[in-house]
């Protein structure tokens, strides 16, 4: 019963709760940006390019062959292509640019609001120290 306990306080930690919101809304907001880079970004970028699809830009290294059968009656099987897709890796790049600068602004504004705020008026005298006060100035007279 008490293991239950300590495990129920440790996930109620208000970090270890606000850590777990950031993962979804972080999850949340990279699901965004990606339908963002690829619905949008990427689409002005072909159009600029004349018409280039990035998604789909390869360097073949080895062409895909189909299963034939040779010469002498032996079935060749079939190769799979092999290819660098370095367009693939451009879109992803831009979108983790996005995802960077989004952040820089948002660390930005908050540390912006932190220097913001005012520092708190000091505490008036306490009781004691009111005591005191009046006290000297009693015997200053």
């Amino acid at each position: 019963m008490g293991m239950i306990k300590e495990f129920k306080e440790f996930a109620m930690k208000g970090n270890l709760v606000d850590m777990a919101v950031a993962f979804v809304m972080g999850a949340a907001f990279g699901k965004v940006t990606s339908a963002f880079i690829d619905g949008m970004v990427m689409p002005l970028i072909g159009q600029l390019t004349g018409g280039v699809d990035f998604n789909n830009k390869k360097f073949v290294l080895t062409k895909a062959t189909a299963e034939s059968t040779d010469a002498a009656g032996n079935v060749v099987p079939a190769v799979a292509e092999v290819a660098v897709k370095w367009g693939s890796f451009v879109t992803v790049a831009i979108e983790f640019l996005v995802i960077a600068f989004v952040m820089f602004m948002v660390i930005k504004a908050i540390n912006r609001m932190k220097k913001a705020e005012p520092p708190p008026a000091p505490a008036g005298p306490s009781n004691e120290e009111k005591l005191l006060m009046e006290i000297r100035d009693a015997l200053k007279k």
